[in-house]
């Protein structure tokens, strides 16, 4: 697919013109002492100005954040120690076993994440405040949606945090948990009073920002899972939100699965939410190190050499039938070089001319410290660049129209399980796939279904934990003793630092 060069130029302009610490990595206090009535006194200074809160999402997609607590802790993606390789103190294994705790890397570097977007969402609330501007209104709509947009991925993966809509705390600030019902509340007021300020427009204006669209794919999501969060469920709620979305007449199911994909997918007929990356201007997304082999620097003349780490669990793999269209999403067998040469690999250097080939096999066997090399099926879904640095330009989908046809599926489904429009949808997304209809809808094979459209666009905890199957024993993890693994702990750092904070249970 062609990207839109308006899609690319207007972001970039952003970029340029609000996201430069990002580039530069200046303080985050850069932008707190400037006067209001000196630089923000335009809608266009403003709208630079917000570029700041949208450079938080750029760490999103990296091995070391909320992409990983989705995916590693879910029955599709795992990390194999393999020897020296991705020990890191066990914690990648402690994410697929689910006995991680308080003091492990991602769960702090996670929550640092998102409470760094929310800090910056209430610093540009505070300051626009003070200004009048024209259509300041819809650009503090927008904020506050962004900022709902953090907290939900909070509410989901830890439960009870502090809700913090000030900039100008004292420095003795030191706020307790909310409640998770607090925290689900919080989230839907403030989308359902925003909403109505935000742009329905579809187009290069609103790409990878949240407009009305992407507001109501968040309050889809969140009604969705309220019985998780709240232990009420909102099924009709969740239904009407996703109907709005498939109704409305801007998204479309792309022919070609993979255009959405692509290093060059900024004009997706499906992309309700995207992170527009780019190399240079928008870096983050590092993907291609984080599942390719050492080797495969090689197959697509990368500038730098992989990591290999992330791959897919064989039985995740094996759910995919053989013609199913998404099965290309998995690198496995022989990998050759960009001039159709065997790659070698002899376990101790990537290239050994007397190795054995290089041969993904979606079999691993085991989890660590001696995973083999080779072992495991290698996420190919995002289209690699030739001659790509670790960085990627692939914009990465936070909503897909896909995934709100399959929500507003199983919202009608969860009503009524022999819905015929439920069913209806759901084939939709398996036509495409070029894979034969569903006669009937179970829990078993949406949530399934689920799995194979949108694998590694971290949605598979969540999906698990709705379905009840995250509790699960699956390839070298038992069944969990407890629940409480259902949230993870507050980071240790955290308890340390404010007295008020109390931990999740049980741990």
């Amino acid at each position: 697919m062609k990207k839109h060069i308006p899609l690319r130029l207007f972001f970039v302009t952003l970029l340029l013109a609000g996201f430069g610490q990002a580039c530069t990595d200046l303080e985050e206090e850069l932008y707190s002492s400037i006067d209001g009535d000196s630089f923000l006194s335009s809608e266009a200074e403003l709208i630079a100005a917000l570029g700041a809160a949208y450079t938080n999402l750029y760490p999103l997609a990296g091995n070391g954040n909320i992409y990983s607590l989705q995916e590693v802790t879910s029955d599709e993606i795992v990390v194999p120690t393999r020897g020296n390789d991705w020990n890191d103190g066990g914690n990648w294994r402690r994410l697929h076993l689910h006995t991680y705790g308080p003091e492990d890397d991602r769960i702090r570097d996670s929550w640092n994440f998102l409470f760094q977007g929310i800090n910056t969402c209430n610093r540009l609330v505070f300051q626009f405040e003070k200004v009048e501007v024209e259509n300041k209104a819809a650009i503090l709509s927008e904020l506050k949606a962004l900022r709902a947009l953090f907290y939900w991925w909070a509410l989901d993966t830890y439960g009870r945090v502090p809700i913090i809509t000030q900039f100008d705390v004292p420095a003795d600030f030191a706020p307790p948990n909310n409640t998770r019902q607090e925290v689900y509340d919080f989230c839907i007021n403030e989308l359902e009073s925003n909403i109505g300020n935000l742009s329905k427009s579809n187009d290069a204006t609103t790409y990878g920002r949240m407009n009305y669209w992407a507001a109501k794919m968040l309050l889809a999501k969140l009604y969705l899972n309220s019985e998780v969060y709240t232990g009420k469920t909102e099924w009709p709620a969740a239904r009407d939100a996703a109907k709005e979305i498939y109704e409305s007449g801007l998204f479309d199911l792309e022919p070609d699965y993979f255009s959405n994909f692509a290093v060059n997918n900024g004009g997706s007929a499906e992309a309700i939410l995207a992170i527009p990356y780019d190399k240079v201007f928008a870096p983050g997304f590092n993907l291609a190190q984080m599942t390719l082999h050492y080797g495969s620097q090689n197959t697509y003349n990368l500038q730098e050499q992989p990591w290999n780490g992330f791959c897919t669990l064989e039985e995740f793999y094996n759910s995919y039938e053989d013609n199913d269209a998404r099965k290309g999403s998995f690198l496995v067998g022989q990998q050759f070089s960009s001039t159709g040469e065997p790659i070698l690999d002899d376990g101790a250097e990537p290239t050994d001319p007397d190795g054995p080939p290089l041969n993904f096999t979606p079999e691993i066997n085991e989890l660590g410290p001696n995973a083999l090399r080779q072992a495991g099926a290698r996420i190919g879904k995002f289209e690699y660049e030739l001659g790509g640095t670790q960085h990627m330009s692939n914009d990465f989908p936070i909503f897909r129209y896909a995934d709100a046809v399959l929500m507003y599926a199983e919202a009608l489904w969860r009503i009524n399980p022999n819905d015929g429009q439920a069913l209806m949808l759901v084939n939709m997304i398996r036509e495409r796939a070029q894979v034969d209809p569903f006669a009937e809808l179970t829990a078993e094979n949406l949530l399934a279904e689920r799995g194979r459209e949108l694998f590694s666009e971290i949605h598979r905890r969540t999906d698990q934990i709705r379905f009840g199957t995250y509790n699960d024993a699956w390839w070298e993890k038992p069944a969990d003793p407890s629940d409480h693994v259902n949230i993870f702990p507050i980071p240790q750092n955290q308890l340390d630092n404010n007295q008020n904070l109390t931990q999740n249970p049980n741990y």
